[in-house]
């Protein structure tokens, strides 16, 4: 029974004016409006199961603030109660049965011993009357994740680029001319004469109906002048480069910037429907950013010594600080990494063999974890494998040989920041390195016989993706995985209790459950405590349903289209793992500049208000993803 332990300023004036203080919109209101509810407040103990409210046909007739405890929200829904919601320290309900003057439509239930701040109807409908900052907060609802989050990251942007640049826009935002271009059977020395008038460095060659053909650069010029000489009377068309990569107005910048460091050119053809729109140099691209990733790409590429692919690795910290200062989204900072670390794999691929020889048969280079999902940070270890084709008698004697060449890679990558993986979890050892009828085993034995060790051992492998290599023969598998698992109730039972080990660090007194000791007190780590949850989940998700995705993100968005999720709550679950994300991106970054090691401990007193607050939410949303996933498991 709900216990009214006083008027909330008899005995806790000054400690519930600093709460209140910390939380929105109390945070906001003017000192007379902070007294008024104050004064007129009731500080209320409710036990754990008292239900605060119920769907009784009555209108509410309170308002209420968490004080210490959680309240949970509970819905009937076939024939069982659902939480809908989690309702934490500082947060306030039920703001749209009050404003209806209705009744809850949800049943508001005490999940542990708490206090709650509790004012009348009356005394709601008056400040909503009189406060212009409590009436905006009543009538737009509790901030919730999406437009917290949002709101936040407009306003870095806006303060460090201003409000006319995302990288989300469209690459043809950016072409500031008209192209200049010509068509096939144009002399060469008109080309070049064009060029100089134009002052451009590039011209597009077209048809009839203005579809690209071919580019001509000035660096073709200087190339083909020293292997030809000058033949002014040649058709542009002897000259050009054929078939020139092309992408379609609408790709929005950060892609645009992928293909550009991904392909290793200087000179973007943009095209509406395949017609010639524009052209956008390196230049014209990084500017605006003042990045220098097609640059980085380029020497990772050409690298010639290890000693040059450790200097890339550095220069990647001082990419992410630039992205992070001008709004990037963590996917897409995360999705960098992982591609030019990929392209690090590749070249340190190619050095080895340069220096030790080459395999004698084609071999193909997995990667797994955040790797294969692309959601690594800078602080990642190396989780890798190899995959060859071996008739039965001589697996051994061809994996003894590749293990020797696959150390030396695992070796260097260490050296080169991608650390030693400590599970061993690396081509270089013996169970990662493995026949492609070894690995169509290993997992057989996994799903088809399921127990709590192995699916704990195996599970990273279920996040696979090729770096170099076959990837057909990889792509059959992992259909043939989905169509497995989708058949093993047993192995989705023991992947979904072995995701739900770890628990986000959300207190039950206090906003957060930190460590209280050790080499980091008063953290938690964002990587295991909550990233690691969302990316467990949507795995467990995608398995169940048949869903071929790899990374969390398109994971959590293809589970909407397949009845796996609810596209509310996935558009919210990939906001809490975007931003959460961030946050871990944020530190790394802190900690490189402090000249500390990085590491995934975050200390949540550092942030400020707001931040602190969005983290709460995540958080949240985090814990009701699980209760999901369980729920739609059947656990």
């Amino acid at each position: 029974m709900a216990q009214v332990e006083s008027q909330a300023t008899e005995h806790h004036g000054e400690s519930l004016r600093r709460f209140m203080r910390q939380h929105p919109p109390f945070d906001r209101l003017p000192e007379a409006e902070l007294q008024f509810l104050l004064s007129h407040g009731q500080l209320v103990f409710y036990p754990a199961g008292t239900v605060l409210l119920s769907p009784s046909g009555a209108p509410v007739e309170h308002f209420f603030m968490v004080y210490q405890g959680r309240v949970q929200g509970l819905r009937r829904e076939q024939a069982q109660d659902r939480v809908q919601f989690e309702i934490g320290l500082g947060e306030c309900f039920p703001l749209a049965a009050l404003l209806g003057e209705r009744a809850t439509r949800t049943e508001h239930v005490a999940v542990i011993d708490s206090f709650c701040l509790r004012w009348s109807r009356e005394d709601f409908a008056q400040l909503v009357r009189e406060s212009e900052q409590f009436r905006d907060f009543a009538l737009g609802g509790v901030s919730g994740l999406l437009a917290e989050v949002g709101r936040h990251m407009q306003q870095r942007v806006a303060g460090q680029l201003g409000s006319d640049f995302s990288m989300a826009q469209a690459i043809s935002g950016l072409l500031a001319r008209p192209p200049v271009f010509t068509f096939a059977e144009t002399p060469l020395a008109s080309v070049v004469a064009q060029m100089e008038t134009a002052h451009v460095s590039s011209m597009v060659i077209i048809d009839s109906g203005r579809k690209p053909l071919g580019i001509f650069t000035l660096r073709d010029l200087r190339r083909r002048l020293a292997q030809e000489g000058w033949q002014p009377d040649a058709p542009i068309s002897a000259w050009m480069t054929a078939n020139p990569i092309t992408v379609e107005h609408d790709l929005p910048v950060f892609q645009a910037a992928l293909v550009m460091a991904e392909k290793g050119i200087t000179h973007m053809v943009i095209c509406r429907n395949g017609r010639l729109l524009g052209v956008l140099a390196e230049r014209d691209l990084f500017a605006l950013q003042r990045l220098n990733l097609v640059s980085l790409s380029r020497d990772i590429r050409y690298a010639t010594r290890f000693e040059q692919l450790a200097a890339s690795r550095a220069a990647m910290a001082k990419l992410v600080d630039q992205l992070l200062a001008r709004g990037a989204q963590a996917d897409q900072i995360t999705q960098l990494i992982a591609r030019l670390n990929d392209q690090i794999v590749q070249r340190v691929i190619s050095l080895v063999n340069d220096s030790h020889g080459a395999p004698d048969r084609p071999v193909t280079w997995l990667c797994f974890g955040s790797e294969a999902r692309e959601e690594q940070a800078l602080h990642t270890d190396q989780d890798n494998g190899l995959w060859f084709d071996a008739e039965p008698q001589e697996t051994e004697a061809v994996r003894e040989r590749l293990m020797v060449w696959a150390t030396e890679i695992n070796k260097q990558l260490d050296s080169l920041g991608l650390v030693w993986c400590p599970g061993g979890i690396m081509a270089g050892q013996a169970k990662c390195c493995l026949s492609a009828a070894e690995w169509r085993a290993r997992f057989a034995n996994i799903i088809h016989t399921p127990t709590p060790e192995k699916v704990l051992e195996a599970v990273i492998f279920f996040d696979m993706r090729v770096v170099q290599g076959d990837s057909a023969a990889v792509e059959s598998l992992r259909q043939t995985l989905l169509e497995w698992t989708q058949q093993r109730d047993i192995f989705r039972r023991i992947l979904t209790e072995d995701a739900l080990r770890r628990r986000p660090p959300l207190g039950q007194i206090r906003d957060f459950r930190l460590s209280r000791g050790g080499e980091h007190p008063h953290t938690f780590d964002i990587k295991t405590e909550a990233l690691a949850i969302i990316v467990e989940a949507a795995r467990v998700l995608a398995l169940a349903h048949g869903v071929s995705a790899v990374s969390t993100t398109e994971r959590l968005r293809q589970l909407v289209l397949v009845d796996g999720l609810r596209d509310v709550d996935a558009a919210a679950y990939e906001e809490a793992f975007q931003h959460l994300q961030l946050l871990r991106l944020q530190l790394h970054q802190e900690q490189q500049r402090a000249g500390k090691p990085m590491s995934n401990r975050l200390d949540p007193d550092h942030l400020n208000p707001l931040d602190r607050r969005i983290l709460r939410e995540c958080l949240r949303q985090v814990q009701r993803l699980q209760r999901d996933m369980a729920s739609r498991v059947g656990l």
